[in-house]
């Protein structure tokens, strides 16, 4: 049940202890959240067909179709030109980040090794009112700190 106060996010993650400790990191936050989850591209898809969320948490790698191609064919249907995406990864090779920036990501989250990075980069993304504009940085500061 949704209640008012709840963002409704959606992650697509294939990896679910990395699922477990973003409901780990979004449940420190004290930020009121319901989360639906796609294990990979394909399923991603489907979920956003059936609702947008508030915000789309996208992971690079993962099978049947990878981060950036979702990102590519999210940024093509202009049902989800509202839509904030923020890839969410491991991957942070220069050229993951760049083609995620080129291809319409808002932001560009890494996996940590500790929990209270992702909880404070969590909070930074929730500082932001997603529902009153999108949000694109500059290039320099699209990827957040993998220490913040």
């Amino acid at each position: 049940m949704n209640t008012v106060n709840e963002k409704d996010l959606l992650l697509a993650e294939d990896d679910m202890e990395d699922v477990d400790i973003f409901k780990l990191a979004m449940n420190e936050t004290e930020i009121p959240y319901l989360l639906r989850h796609a294990e990979d591209g394909n399923a991603l898809l489907v979920l956003l067909a059936e609702k947008v969320p508030y915000i789309l948490f996208l992971d690079v790698d993962m099978p049947c179709k990878d981060g950036i191609s979702c990102i590519m064919e999210i940024r093509r249907n202009r049902d989800y030109d509202k839509l904030p995406v923020i890839m969410y990864s491991a991957m942070l090779q220069p050229h993951y980040v760049e083609d995620s920036y080129r291809n319409g990501a808002n932001m560009f989250m890494p996996k940590t090794n500790s929990l209270q990075p992702l909880i404070n980069n969590l909070k930074k993304i929730f500082s932001i009112e997603w529902d009153k504009y999108l949000h694109f940085p500059v290039r320099d500061e699209f990827m957040m700190s993998p220490e913040a």
